[in-house]
């Protein structure tokens, strides 16, 4: 069996991967996309209701949602070239280092 750590890892890589696909919907009117991402959705969702079975929800949303969140931006600047400053990198760091923060708690 994975451990819970690397099956949220996976669920964050596909939820990632979903919502960079998702300007490819066309507002959900190109089936192929819309169906890929959803179901990336979906499949994201299930191996964080399985992950939260071994670990606690609020650490596993806090990684999901702030990994994820970072790689997104990180993902918009280099494919998509959003801009970059200061204050989204301060930004970023900001919410890494409050996930490991809470990792670390958790963990003690």
């Amino acid at each position: 069996m994975f451990s819970p750590f690397v099956v949220l890892l996976a669920a964050i890589g596909i939820e990632v991967g979903s919502t960079v696909a998702l300007p490819r919907t066309r507002g959900f009117h190109d089936l192929f996309w819309s169906v890929l991402v959803l179901g990336g959705y979906a499949l994201s969702i299930w191996l964080l209701a399985v992950v939260v079975r071994h670990m606690s929800v609020s650490v596993a949303y806090a990684v999901w949602s702030g990994l994820g969140t970072a790689a997104i931006a990180l993902v918009g600047v280099l494919a998509f070239g959003e801009r970059v400053d200061a204050l989204k990198v301060t930004a970023l760091a900001l919410i890494v280092v409050g996930v490991v923060v809470l990792n670390l708690h958790t963990a003690h």
